[in-house]
């Protein structure tokens, strides 16, 4: 390395020292992630230290400097750095004016020892040696002064070599938890976005299906009208090749946009017609087969709906019959369908898992849980809301506004 960058790291690391050790900013202790019953375990031995120093003290005056000294530890926990620069100066101020005496030194380093400590605990290693450092200066200042003699001064230097070491180590742990919480988080957040483009390209792929056949449905009548009308006029036949056109044309476009949502995956496109809710009684005799009572409630008179509502309904009723297998076994489950002219409502209820009961090996419905389900509901401008119930066990309620869904389409 040059020697300018050299003269500049060092500048810098001096600067970044300076402003540590004179920054009097709060730094709250935080509490032990791990065991969550003795979180704040450190806090009660801090607070435990400092009474038990007050204590300490060869006379009156010894003790009430020590009680004094002690508070420094309490400040510490919320203000390491201003408690710290505080207990060196109580412990050199003490040292020459009282008669020093074992008793009176014994506490006065020990209390230093533990600010530095605490202020390790909540700064980089170079601003924690140069505390060390300073408060050995200070002590060793004091020997070669003759001040202080009845205490060994070499002690004193274990005493914060031992501060340091441990808690940079503390540290050290501290600093790691956290980064591997934050990639925990940031995997989550990946998984859930990764999740969400999956489940997106899996009903893109459903309402392809469906917006597909009718497309083709309207290009082939387009075509063959003309033919049921003998001699018709040129316009309407033009008209009705324009039809088939934009259709054709239209659904091109389709399979192109499909294409580009289309993520790569392993399960091969399923080539079976996509279900409504005429298939729903299947949908509930497979699920009774696989050990799960079902009752079905269905209100209303059921009028034509859109295809995609009808698709997205009935997904969204199997997503959450497949949660109940995967994740409450032997549990009871009721399903509600009310047909409504507005916006047709969907509630799926589940009470807790069976006693002893051990989840199938197979999984119905291929989604994403409640996230696939919640996205089915926003893309056709509708509701949904899950969670779980106060006796165990699990409620999901849709809204599908099918009145939006025929203005969209029309």
């Amino acid at each position: 390395m040059p020697r300018v960058e050299r003269v500049s790291a060092a500048t810098g690391f001096a600067r970044a020292v300076f402003h540590d050790l004179l920054s009097a900013a709060p730094q709250p202790l935080p509490p032990m992630a791990w065991p969550r019953a003795l979180r704040w375990l450190p806090h009660t031995l801090v607070l435990l230290a400092a009474g038990a120093l007050c204590a300490t003290g060869a006379d009156a005056t010894a003790r009430g400097l020590a009680i004094l000294h002690a508070a420094t530890l309490v400040l510490g926990l919320h203000r390491p750095v201003p408690a710290w620069w505080l207990s060196v100066a109580i412990a050199v101020g003490l040292t020459i004016s009282h008669p020093p005496s074992p008793e009176n030194e014994l506490w006065a380093w020990v209390v230093l020892s533990g600010s530095v400590f605490l202020l390790v605990l909540r700064n980089r290693h170079g601003s924690a040696v140069a505390a060390a450092l300073i408060s050995a200066l200070a002590a060793f200042g004091l020997h070669l002064a003759g001040i202080g003699t009845s205490w060994p001064v070499q002690y004193t230097g274990v005493l914060l070599a031992v501060a340091v070491l441990l808690g940079a180590v503390l540290r050290g742990r501290r600093v790691d938890r956290e980064k591997l919480a934050e990639q925990q988080a940031a995997t989550a957040r990946e998984r859930a976005h990764r999740t969400l483009l999956e489940e997106r390209a899996r009903i893109a792929r459903e309402l392809h299906d469906v917006v597909a056949h009718h497309m083709s449905l309207a290009a082939i009548q387009a075509d063959a009208a003309p033919h049921r009308v003998q001699d018709p006029p040129e316009e309407l036949v033009d008209a009705f090749r324009a039809i088939r056109g934009s259709a054709l044309e239209a659904l091109t476009e389709l399979r192109h946009v499909l294409g580009v949502l289309r993520i790569e995956s392993a399960a091969p496109a399923d080539p079976s017609p996509q279900p409504t809710l005429d298939r729903i009684d299947d949908l509930f005799a497979d699920v009774r087969a696989a050990g799960t009572p079902v009752t079905a409630r269905v209100t209303g008179r059921s009028g034509p709906l859109p295809p995609s509502l009808e698709l997205s309904a009935f997904r969204i009723v199997q997503e959450a019959l497949s949660n109940v297998l995967r994740h409450a076994p032997g549990a009871k489950a009721e399903v509600e369908i009310v047909h409504t002219d507005a916006a047709p409502r969907l509630r799926i209820l589940n009470g807790p898992p069976g006693r002893g009961a051990v989840p199938p090996a197979g999984e119905a419905g291929g989604g994403h849980g409640v996230l696939g389900m919640r996205e089915r509901a926003a893309i056709l401008g509708g509701e949904l809301t899950a969670g779980p119930t106060p006796d165990g066990g699990y409620e999901v309620a849709a809204l599908l506004p099918a009145a939006a869904v025929r203005s969209t389409v029309g």
